[in-house]
């Protein structure tokens, strides 16, 4: 690898931190916008996943892998936080307690 090729890596990690501490930025601010709580969840959602997505694509270099890992990847991510969904509701239990229970 030459020094040039080395260089043009470094710079393209350059932006791509610069672009994720502007985001973080951009996450401040829409904190302190006053928005109802669901415009506030659907944004800093989508700058959430916007950043994760950057951090995953380059620092983790899923950028130049296959697209078929990539692809694979995706989904399963997807199919974790889908199947995370059925365990949440049971944390309502630390709330309100086990029913029939001693330890209400």
């Amino acid at each position: 690898m030459s020094t040039n090729d080395q260089a043009s890596g470094l710079g393209r990690y350059l932006v791509v931190y610069v672009c994720i501490l502007a985001i973080a930025g951009l996450q401040f601010v829409v904190a302190y916008h006053s928005a109802s709580y669901s415009e506030m969840f659907v944004r800093m959602f989508l700058l959430a996943m916007l950043e994760a997505a950057l951090g995953v694509l380059f620092f983790m270099h899923l950028w130049s892998e296959k697209r078929a890992l990539l692809i694979f990847v995706s989904i399963f991510v997807l199919f974790v936080l889908a199947t995370l969904q059925y365990s949440w509701p049971d944390a309502f239990r630390i709330v309100g307690g086990v029913p029939y229970s001693s330890y209400h």
